[in-house]
């Protein structure tokens, strides 16, 4: 048996068929006014917006959340969540050091590196001591000290017949935070002579049944090797590192096992006075200047200025601070502004001036990187110094550019949603604050904390550089600072 034939119809064929049988009737009660489609509500954008409550819920973070938003101008508070909660701010501690810094020492500051004589110069013969003088400048490089040696040989000098000394002009400080793995190169000493942020590139290469390791200061140009410290390969799986301080020089063991065919890393400095006279005497060797290995020198030392480096003013180099987070850039400008001898006194009156001069009664401080994780504000207290600080002040001109991302965590371009930040990171610890600029240009100051402290503490100390489970909840974290600030810039435009 044949099937019978189907006719198809098209959508349009089939809407015409339904509007035939009451065409007769719509027409012969045709309304008195044109219809028009229903206007959306005003506030339709701000209906779809998914709650605060329900993305927190959704991040699973464990440990406390916490958040407010701010009108920038106005300090209303906006939005907030869990908003009295101390939290350890991480690298976001770096803003606060930043308005410490610029309110005591000025933007235009600059800081001074010297190579002084303590003799006169005779016949290219130094008749007496070269020093090496710090000033506190936290951004001294390989390159600079090897410019800094052309300009020695151009004064004249071709050798030094006393001594290659090294001051700083403060007492050195061992460590930022001694709960850190002690191989970690964001975790050096601090000194007022530093060099290459205090941090010594180890490369490793294997080498028949072996390995050759060296040690360097690498510039972008140039690499010169280090005397002043030194690694070994030993035959053991754990701990990967181990350092000691014997002979007054940075000695430092890699097991064997986990070097692999090649690599290399960045380790810290603990004698960063000795490390830039060591560097010096290498790079003045290229010039063509003879100088002795690098001694300390006990008291200020005096003498004539042959050489002077200048340093970037201070607003420049807070605003390389805060893209690139450097913790040893942070505790010098700290202990600059602070004058004080220890990084704990030194944080303690930042705490005590943020106090002063806006108002945050309850924040406290232990260093000026945020690397210490006994650090706490509070959101509030956060956004309380963001509306103090301006919003068009000088701290927001030199934040980072913060970029926003959709619903599918990819970047948006030429978002109509500005923000500029700081970010912040520690094992189970995220946080961000800043200031948003609205597609209707209102502006926001904003804080959001994040941290899971009871699985942070549960970490053994050789756990520290890479826990399981960290890279996942630190992309958790950030996906949910994202979903808030698009949240934010929708429900609180102008």
């Amino acid at each position: 048996m044949k099937k019978a034939a189907i006719t198809r119809f098209g959508r349009r064929a089939v809407l015409g068929f339904l509007m035939f049988g009451v065409a007769d009737i719509a027409l012969a009660n045709a309304p008195s006014a044109s219809l028009r489609p229903l206007r959306k509500p005003a506030d339709a954008p701000k209906r779809v917006v998914r709650g605060a409550d329900s993305l927190v819920s959704e991040a699973k973070l464990g440990g406390k959340v916490s958040f407010v938003v701010a009108d920038a101008r106005t300090g209303q508070v906006l939005e907030a969540h869990n908003p009295l909660v101390a939290q350890p701010p991480a690298s976001v501690a770096k803003a606060i050091t930043t308005l410490f810094a610029l309110d005591r020492l000025g933007a235009g500051k600059r800081f001074k590196t010297q190579l002084l004589a303590t003799g006169p110069v005779q016949n290219g013969a130094l008749a007496g001591d070269l020093v090496l003088k710090g000033g506190g400048d936290p951004t001294l490089s390989t390159d600079d000290l090897f410019e800094m040696a052309g300009r020695l040989k151009t004064a004249g000098v071709r050798s030094v017949q006393g001594k290659l000394r090294v001051y700083g002009g403060m007492t050195v400080i061992d460590e930022i935070d001694a709960d850190q793995p002690e191989h970690v190169g964001y975790n050096p000493a601090i000194a007022g002579l530093n060099l290459n942020f205090n941090r010594v590139y180890l490369e490793w290469k294997r080498t028949g049944g072996g390995y050759a390791v060296s040690m360097d200061a690498r510039s972008n140009k140039i690499r010169p090797g280090v005397g002043f410290a030194k690694t070994t390969v030993a035959s053991r799986a754990l701990p990967i590192f181990k350092y000691s301080g014997q002979g007054g020089r940075d000695n430092w063991s890699v097991a064997s096992k986990a070097l692999g065919k090649g690599g290399g890393r960045w380790l810290p400095v603990r004698r960063p006075e000795i490390y830039a006279g060591d560097v010096l005497q290498t790079v003045a060797r290229s010039h063509g200047i003879k100088l002795p290995f690098p001694v300390k020198a006990s008291t200020a030392p005096r003498g004539q200025v042959l050489v002077e480096h200048i340093s970037p003013e201070l607003r420049l180099i807070a605003r390389d601070m805060l893209r690139f987070s450097t913790n040893l850039t942070a505790e010098v400008l700290g202990l600059q502004a602070s004058r004080a001898s220890s990084l704990r006194a030194s944080a303690r009156t930042m705490s005590d001036w943020l106090r002063s001069e806006y108002g945050v009664k309850k924040a406290k401080f232990v260093d000026h990187s945020g690397l210490g994780d006994a650090s706490k504000i509070s959101a509030r207290e956060m956004v309380t110094a963001l509306v103090g600080a301006g919003a068009n002040g000088p701290l927001r001109a030199i934040l980072k550019s913060i970029p926003i991302r959709g619903g599918d965590n990819k970047v948006i371009e030429n978002s109509p949603i500005k923000v500029v930040a700081k970010t912040g990171t520690l094992n189970f610890v995220s946080a961000l604050a800043g200031y948003i600029r609205t597609p209707d240009g209102r502006d926001l100051a904003f804080a959001i904390f994040m941290s899971d402290v009871p699985r942070r503490n549960a970490l053994k100390k050789s756990e520290r550089e890479s826990p399981r489970g960290g890279r996942s909840w630190n992309g958790r974290a950030k996906k949910l600072q994202s979903q808030l600030i698009n949240r934010w810039a929708v429900m609180h435009g102008a």
